[in-house]
């Protein structure tokens, strides 16, 4: 298990036989790290350069690179074309940094990409559907339309002000943050010590805070420090901070040592972490949670979010119990991957840094704990049916002062949180059906290599990315949310809807895919005849 890190990294070089120590904050951008190496190595701040490991593989420049020591330093290897000037040098790499830039507002070739596919969906509908003559000549003119749209979209000019740019996707179309007003003013004197800056004369802007509370909130946009400062204003914001007494640096010392508790899976790592936790606080506002739940209520919720998938390994509970992993023996086969979660989460808590119910008289720690371990234990998926069907016989008679039906409630928030990304917007949602599908797949091809039962739903040979979805969403997410939006009603535009359309999404997506492979089929069928008759 981890501990409270530093702020700094030291990686060591190997500069022409002499290690090299370089020593660097964890949130300096990988363009300054690049710079720092070169200048530790001798050469000019601009050269282009490779990263290369003790058995030649090149290492990823930026603060998350892994760690090495004196025995097996990395090598700084120059890239170039040819003996350049150094201005020659530097006029090439702003040239290369605007030519990026143009292409990330652009995003001429996303768009290519996104109008072929839509192209190649109608045209899918016109020769494969069924379609009356009506509806063919429909289609045709929307093709048509298409086709107009992208032609006249390759021929703008980049100076042609009447023509909308298509917005970054990487940043908000916000500010982030905002300076203190103490910092604005020290700006404009002469005398502003610049080493005496630290990341808390920054707070997030009043959009940033706004957007946060909403469940579209675009979690891809935000850095890991970032998410941190996201995390931390959650509880000072839901009054956690001044109601139980927490000591705000001790705060800031737990959130970067959940942070670097999670590990760097495909799908359950420190972004899923905050996406659920985002998506709790957003219900908290949403539902008028903190109307009719205590504030230690709110606190549980907040914090089993935060810890839920601590340690997570990438590989599910069946994977654990049919491989008898040390887990899978240490908690009997029952829940497995949950168990440790909360286990990692209160070994992280006994660290007297860490402990933020360090003020917690222990009657109060005690209620905090059980009610931590039980929201953490909810989200195992085998206990999907019997828990919602538990909140199904007490929703039409909810009694908030009913300590059970409250207990059963928060279960099914948390539950509806950690699967509820096809609630988001689809470009937020569908890069983590990319991810949790990379897990699948990493778990199956392992459980093939040592001859454990695969799942057919991550099977790579059979599963596809609309098969994945429809079923999760029309049997487990829509029915789960439909039950919570009888308690709160509020739900429906913002969630439940937001999920009928990924749904029918998703379905068409299939429709198109099954007709293209029956086209595909019947191609190699009059291949196959076709050899015969030969």
């Amino acid at each position: 298990m981890g501990s409270a890190s530093s702020a700094y990294r030291m990686i060591y070089l190997d500069v022409d036989g002499r290690i090299q120590k370089v020593v660097f904050s964890r949130f300096c951008s990988p363009c300054d790290i690049k710079e720092l190496f070169c200048t530790a190595t001798g050469l000019s701040r601009n050269t282009t350069i490779s990263l290369l490991d003790s058995t030649g593989a090149m290492v990823s420049i930026d603060p998350t690179m892994p760690n090495n020591s004196e025995r097996s330093p990395y090598k700084v290897v120059p890239i170039t074309g040819g003996q350049l000037a150094d201005k020659e040098e530097l006029f090439q790499n702003v040239l290369t940094q605007v030519a990026e830039q143009f292409s990330r507002a652009f995003k001429i070739n996303e768009l290519k990409t996104e109008v072929t596919n839509r192209l190649a969906m109608l045209e899918k509908r016109v020769e494969l559907e069924g379609m009356k003559v009506v509806e063919i000549e429909k289609c045709r003119s929307d093709i048509k339309k298409l086709r107009e749209e992208m032609a006249s979209r390759n021929n703008s000019s980049f100076l042609d002000d009447n023509k909308k740019l298509t917005p970054r996707r990487d940043v908000p179309s916000y500010p982030k943050y905002m300076l203190s007003q103490q910092t604005i003013d020290a700006l404009r004197k002469p005398a502003f010590d610049v080493w005496l800056w630290e990341s808390n004369e920054y707070h997030l802007s009043q959009e940033t805070v706004e957007a946060l509370r909403q469940p579209i909130f675009d979690v891809w946009q935000w850095e890991p420090n970032e998410m941190l400062s996201c995390l931390e204003h959650m509880y000072h914001d839901l009054g956690l901070v001044k109601d139980f007494n927490i000591n705000p640096i001790t705060l800031k010392r737990w959130l970067l040592c959940i942070h670097d508790n999670y590990r760097n899976n495909p799908f359950h790592n420190f972004r899923h972490c905050f996406c659920v936790t985002q998506m709790m606080y957003s219900m908290i506002y949403l539902c008028n949670l903190q109307e009719k739940f205590t504030q230690v209520d709110i606190l549980i919720l907040m914090t089993a979010a935060v810890c839920h998938d601590l340690d997570h390994p990438g590989y599910n509970n069946t994977y654990q119990i049919n491989a008898r992993t040390e887990l899978a023996v240490r908690y009997n086969d029952i829940s497995p991957l949950e168990n440790h979660h909360c286990a990692v989460a209160f070994q992280i808590f006994s660290q007297p840094d860490c402990n933020i119910f360090a003020n917690f008289d222990p009657e109060a720690f005690k209620q905090i704990r059980q009610g931590t371990i039980t929201l953490i234990l909810a989200t195992d998926m085998a206990r999907h049916g019997e828990i919602l069907d538990s909140f199904k016989q007490k929703v039409d008679n909810f009694d908030f002062t009913n300590e059970e039906h409250v207990t059963c409630l928060k279960m099914v928030l948390i539950k509806c949180c950690d699967i509820s990304n096809e609630v988001r917007p689809m470009e937020v949602a569908e890069p983590w059906v990319d991810c949790l599908l990379e897990e699948y797949f990493m778990q199956s091809d392992r459980e093939k290599a040592e001859g454990l039962p695969v799942a057919p739903f991550m099977d790579r040979e059979k599963v596809t990315k609309p098969t994945a979805q429809i079923g999760f969403i029309k049997f487990v997410l829509i029915p789960m949310f439909e039950t919570v939006m009888k308690l709160f009603p509020q739900i429906e535009e913002v969630m439940v809807q937001p999920l009928r359309e990924s749904r029918d999404r998703y379905e068409e997506l299939k429709q198109i895919d099954d007709a293209m492979n029956e086209v595909q089929k019947k191609k190699s069928e009059n291949l196959t005849m076709g050899g015969k008759k030969k």
